[in-house]
């Protein structure tokens, strides 16, 4: 069960990759390439991955985070190797009625059938953009507009908690203002067809809407391992 986190401040700070030996690294590339011949769909593009989390004052949580690609996270195959730990954002996306938008990893992704928030792995600034709050925000809205056609400005965006999973993956979570259940669908619909047309797998297969953790169990597939207490934290929050 991940860690749930509250905190007024997050300060992030890049800090240099790991350092990968070189029997460990030719066990990674190979584990990715075998990935790739299994999804041609996956890319090597950047990512930014979390090197450290701890409370730098009693209101501001620091995060640690360093620059890789994508293939890094092929160390999670190779025996004995040390693992990279996520850094990503998700939008818990609520209807008037309180219901949370969840969705169906679809089959051209990394992890086909899983369901969970609209979201992704953080990707580093370019030039001198720092990633910051606001990097994240954006980032978040980017997510939520690719995965389920809905354009919500960054700035609308709120965070409500950060999880820090068993596994050491830390997760920034915001919360979007609430829309009826009607215009998300109509959006996805759209978002699906659009990508069709383009030739384009959609990265939801399906979405849904649960209104409590004791509704998940009915989603078949498996779960994203924050799903649950993030659902109870926000049903607890908003709905009170």
């Amino acid at each position: 069960m991940p860690e749930l986190l509250e905190a007024e401040g997050l300060r992030l700070v890049e800090v240099a990759p790991p350092v990968v030996p070189a029997d460990t690294r030719t066990a990674m590339d190979r584990e990715w390439d075998e990935a790739v011949l299994a999804n041609p769909a996956l890319f090597d593009g950047p990512v930014a991955v979390c090197a450290g989390l701890s409370r730098e004052a009693p209101g501001t949580l620091l995060v640690s985070w360093s620059r890789v690609t994508y293939r890094y996270f092929a160390l999670r195959r190779v025996p004995g190797a040390t693992t990279l730990r996520s850094l990503f954002v998700s939008v818990t996306q609520p209807t008037g009625d309180g219901r949370l938008l969840v969705g169906r990893m679809s089959s051209s992704t990394a992890a086909p059938g899983r369901w969970q928030f609209p979201g992704g792995s953080v990707e580093p600034p370019t030039g001198e953009e720092p990633l910051d709050e606001h990097a994240l925000r954006r980032h978040a809205a980017v997510e939520l507009a690719e995965e389920t056609g809905l354009d919500i400005p960054a700035a609308d965006l709120t965070r409500c908690l950060v999880t820090h999973g068993e596994d050491g993956q830390v997760g920034v979570h915001y919360l979007a203002p609430p829309l009826p259940a009607p215009v998300l669908r109509e959006r996805f619909e759209a978002l699906v067809a659009a990508e069709t047309a383009r030739g384009r797998a959609p990265e939801f297969e399906r979405i849904a809407l649960v209104g409590s953790p004791a509704e998940l169990p009915d989603l078949a597939g498996p779960h994203v391992g924050y799903l649950e207490p993030v659902v109870r934290w926000v049903n607890r929050r908003v709905g009170s």
